[in-house]
């Protein structure tokens, strides 16, 4: 997962040291050496900033991973993470108020296995603290907070366990591997990476209402993937439980290997990343029970540093879901700038949504959308500690059915922030 740009910051090895040389000094530490010391890319002889969540591909112009880390023995640790503080605010019959806490704190761990590396990684959220109604979100749908009703106007919490998985990977040659990667929960290969690891939304509190057209399935219950790198294209095919998560948010689940997706992805120069995939899921819907689903994706995502100091991102993104007789699409474009601990970011979205008048997949598809922009700053605190305050403001767009249920055609949301960042 990439953080925030670091001016000056630097992924490469001392001068005449290999990264396998660096590893046999005990007890470096980031910033001992400048920030020369960098994780190693996990699946193949790459850039580290290429790998996102799951096994999904970012830019290799993207921010390198930034957090404390060490060396213990052969092994090489790292952490990071985000605690966000947030004040909700959406407008309207459909809208509400809530305080919450949501984020993440990662853990990773690499080790030389014969020519390739092995990797283990471990992801909590602190959603689960919001309840299981998740918090105020309008246009989003998605899951139940009970087991019998679905959230509507609402993004569900995240389960405590967002990703426990580990990967074992060999070089075939200079710039050629193969992998495989396992997880419970983990993410299959399926989508861009998730909307709270790509670079150019990742510093918004706020879900996008194109979650479960894009990249809900980043945390399945169950996942093996195997995949093949020839340089810059990746092929990967990968067997997962298709069902969301259910209202249980503190547990580990478990279920059949039902479900098949394919992706193909392709970094063409260091600052894009493209990737399309296709996915077959097996009772996806906790409410849908045997209505099976196929989703398609393609994304194009863009890294790079556009001035002295200045560092952005962006993201298109495209995904459909086709149950029974009918396909609803949903689009995302994303983009967000640092600078000097500002970043700014922002979003636009259209979705077909049959779900806004609790009809689960038999309701009529409504045409719905939203534009939210945002900023925050950062402040460090201390080595590889921030705190940050930011706020967003969203305008959502409803047909004009919907606008008598929302008490306007463009109602709005705004939430306001603090966050402390491992960085």
């Amino acid at each position: 997962m990439p953080m925030p740009h670091q001016p000056g910051s630097a992924s490469q090895p001392m001068p005449g040291m290999d990264h396998q040389q660096m590893g046999q000094m005990p007890g470096m530490q980031m910033g001992q050496m400048g920030h020369e010391m960098s994780m190693k890319a996990a699946l193949g002889p790459y850039p580290e900033q290429r790998e996102s969540s799951g096994t999904a591909w970012e830019p290799d112009a993207s921010s390198p991973m930034g957090g404390p880390m060490t060396m213990s023995g052969d092994w090489m640790l790292m952490a990071h993470g985000t605690v966000n503080l947030v004040y909700d605010h959406q407008s309207g019959p459909r809208g509400d108020n809530k305080a919450f806490v949501s984020g993440m704190l990662m853990g990773m761990a690499q080790h030389p296995l014969g020519n390739g590396k092995l990797q283990l990684r471990a992801m909590l959220s602190p959603d689960p603290l919001m309840g299981p109604r998740g918090y105020p979100l309008l246009l989003a749908t998605g899951e139940t907070a009970n087991g019998r009703t679905p959230l509507i106007d609402r993004q569900h919490p995240h389960d405590l366990f967002m990703e426990l998985s580990a990967s074992v990977s060999q070089d075939l040659g200079a710039k050629d591997s193969v992998f495989v990667y396992g997880g419970l929960p983990g993410e299959p290969a399926f989508g861009p990476p998730a909307f709270m690891h790509r670079e150019s939304i990742m510093d918004s509190p706020e879900a996008p209402i194109t979650h479960h057209w894009l990249d809900s399935t980043h945390i399945s219950f169950g996942v093996v993937t195997a995949g093949i790198v020839f340089d810059r294209v990746k092929l990967e095919v990968s067997r997962f439980n298709g069902r969301e998560p259910d209202q249980h948010r503190w547990n580990i689940e478990t279920g059949p290997l039902d479900s098949t997706s394919v992706r193909l992805s392709w970094n063409p120069v260091r600052n894009l990343a493209l990737q399309g995939s296709w996915g077959h899921f097996t009772d996806p819907e906790q409410l849908e029970p045997g209505v099976d689903q196929k989703r398609l994706s393609a994304s194009v995502l863009w890294a790079d540093d556009v001035a002295p100091g200045w560092h952005a991102a962006a993201t298109l993104a495209w995904g459909r879901k086709t149950a029974e007789h009918h396909s609803d699409d949903g689009y995302a474009a994303e983009g967000s700038v640092t600078h000097a601990g500002w970043t700014v970011f922002g979003r636009g979205e259209m979705v077909q949504n049959r779900e806004l008048l609790g009809l689960q997949e038999h309701g009529p598809a409504f045409r719905v959308g939203k534009v939210s922009l945002g900023a925050v700053r950062d402040f460090p605190i201390a080595k590889h500690l921030s705190i940050g305050a930011g706020g967003l403001l969203a305008v959502n767009f409803v047909p004009a059915a919907l606008a008598p249920l929302y008490g306007s055609r463009n109602p709005i949301g705004t939430m306001g922030f603090m966050r402390l960042k491992l960085h």
